[in-house]
């Protein structure tokens, strides 16, 4: 079930991305101008984060699609960040590999004709 707006501390985001976990649960908020916010799960890769939709172009795709600006609370500290679709091959096979490592039931977006892969950067 989507919630509003998120709260708890602000800070910014880090350079490189380094939490404990290579993945783990985060709340991703998306339209500033009325907050929509999600659970969803996150993987790091070489100092990156990454949030992925498969190939369903969910409400919060639709919502960065329209703008980028999302907010995204990890460990309680929420990170004001760009969403940006990746569409590079080599970066699409090694978040893949992420992926699908941590569950059997994870879809491996190699198989996928459209992929909503985005990362998370600074504004």
């Amino acid at each position: 079930m989507a919630g509003g707006e998120l709260s708890g501390t602000v800070a910014d985001v880090p350079v490189p991305w380094e939490f404990a976990e290579e993945s783990g649960l985060a709340q991703l908020e998306t339209r500033p101008q009325d907050p929509y916010s999600i659970n969803l799960a996150y993987v790091q890769m070489d100092g990156r984060l990454y949030i992925y939709a498969g190939d369903t172009r969910t409400s919060w795709v639709q919502h960065i699609e329209q703008n980028p600006l999302v907010r995204i609370r990890v460990n309680n500290i929420i990170y004001p960040a760009r969403a940006v679709r990746v569409n590079n091959d080599d970066e699409i096979v090694k978040f893949a590999a992420i992926w699908v490592s941590r569950s059997t039931f994870q879809r491996d977006p190699n198989g996928l004709e459209e992929i909503w892969l985005y990362r998370l950067q600074a504004r």
